[in-house]
């Protein structure tokens, strides 16, 4: 569970409730529940013309990865991989098919069946920049439809105030109503303000990183499937791979991996 997406979605609202209390305002007057279908309705029904069905029924279970951590572990990814070079060094890259099919990280397991299969670096590199490339267009194509909504959800708060505004002036001859009215027209506005700068814009963002993190130790994998098949010291590749992580994640890693 991410903590931090619970702690933004909680937070912000709890912002907006402080904001209308400290003016003088009150809970209900930022609730309306016309606004709520113009406004969040309209701009996701939206996204069924920018975007194919199948992206827009499935968006619910993609923004659901914004409250869940994926911990890649570069740590025990760095463990595995200086295990694996000391194997091959000892008995031979062909004794890495042991246990091949145990492993639970497919991009892993590829490459180290391209290595064992006797596959080129070239071809490895190819082949595993290839799938990389395609997973990392996936993730972003989900991350665009987020934001799209993001986009298009201010544009239907506007036009929820502009239907609000037609109403009232329609009934301009009850004044006493102009400004109840006027508020209501208003509060959809708000709600595309919302909508963008507090949920969606920022979940987009999120999936965004979470596709950089699992890029970055796919890269980290990939580094080591190249240096094991280029037959390089355990040191060396641990070292290799310790230049993707932040500083203080490296000194922890080189305290149990690194070792003279």
């Amino acid at each position: 569970m991410d903590i931090s997406t619970f702690i933004g979605f909680v937070g912000g609202v709890a912002m907006v409730f402080v904001g209308v209390f400290t003016s003088g305002g009150s809970i209900m007057g930022i609730i309306d529940v016309p606004s709520l279908f113009v406004t969040i309705g309209g701009s996701y029904f939206a996204l069924f013309i920018s975007s194919p069905m199948k992206e827009a029924l499935g968006l619910w279970g993609i923004i659901g990865r914004c409250f869940k951590t994926y911990d890649y572990g570069e740590k025990t990814l760095v463990q595995n991989m200086v295990s694996l070079s000391e194997k091959a060094r000892r008995e031979g890259i062909l004794a890495l098919e042991e246990g091949l099919e145990d492993l639970d990280d497919h991009f892993l397991k590829e490459g180290l069946r391209l290595m064992v299969d006797g596959s080129d670096g070239t071809a490895i590199r190819s082949i595993l920049e290839n799938e990389m490339a395609q997973t990392e267009a996936r993730h972003m194509e989900w991350a665009g439809v987020v934001t799209q909504w993001a986009g298009y959800a201010p544009g239907w708060g506007m036009m929820g105030t502009v239907i609000g505004l037609i109403g009232m002036l329609r009934n301009l001859e009850d004044k006493s109503s102009l400004g109840p009215n006027m508020a209501v027209a208003l509060v959809t506005t708000l709600y595309g303000s919302m909508l963008a700068n507090w949920l969606f814009g920022p979940l987009s963002t999120k999936l965004i990183a979470q596709n950089r993190a699992e890029m970055n130790a796919k890269e980290m994998v990939l580094e080591g499937i190249l240096s094991i098949q280029a037959g390089d010291n355990p040191r060396v590749l641990a070292q290799k791979l310790l230049t993707y992580v932040d500083p203080k994640t490296r000194k922890a890693i080189e305290a149990d991996v690194v070792k003279d």
